[in-house]
């Protein structure tokens, strides 16, 4: 299995509720993904559990089949709608990828 783990750190908003919207938003448009591309084999969102810590906002696992099927994922024009949902609303990410 191809795993794929990234931490996303939201932009500071205007207010809570705002960040709470857009942190929801990121976490329905990933978990969309499942029903859309068929190489995503596993995904589990997260939303941390405090608002306002100081660690990243929101956690996304995801496996597949091969390091090929995740470069379909990763080009797939669903995926990359997502994508510009997350860098629009992101102010930092860490990944890590590993084989299993």
């Amino acid at each position: 299995m191809f795993n794929h783990i990234v931490l996303f750190k939201l932009k500071d908003f205007q207010n809570d509720q705002i960040k709470s919207e857009v942190r929801d938003e990121i976490k329905n448009a990933l978990l969309g993904l499942d029903e859309k591309i068929t190489e995503l084999k596993y995904i589990e969102v997260g939303n941390n559990f405090e608002l306002n810590a100081a660690s990243f906002d929101i956690s996304l696992v995801t496996r597949f089949d091969s390091f090929e099927s995740f470069v379909v994922y990763r080009d797939h024009p669903e995926h990359q709608k997502v994508v510009t949902l997350v860098r629009t609303n992101t102010a930092d990410r860490a990944v890590v990828d590993f084989l299993d």
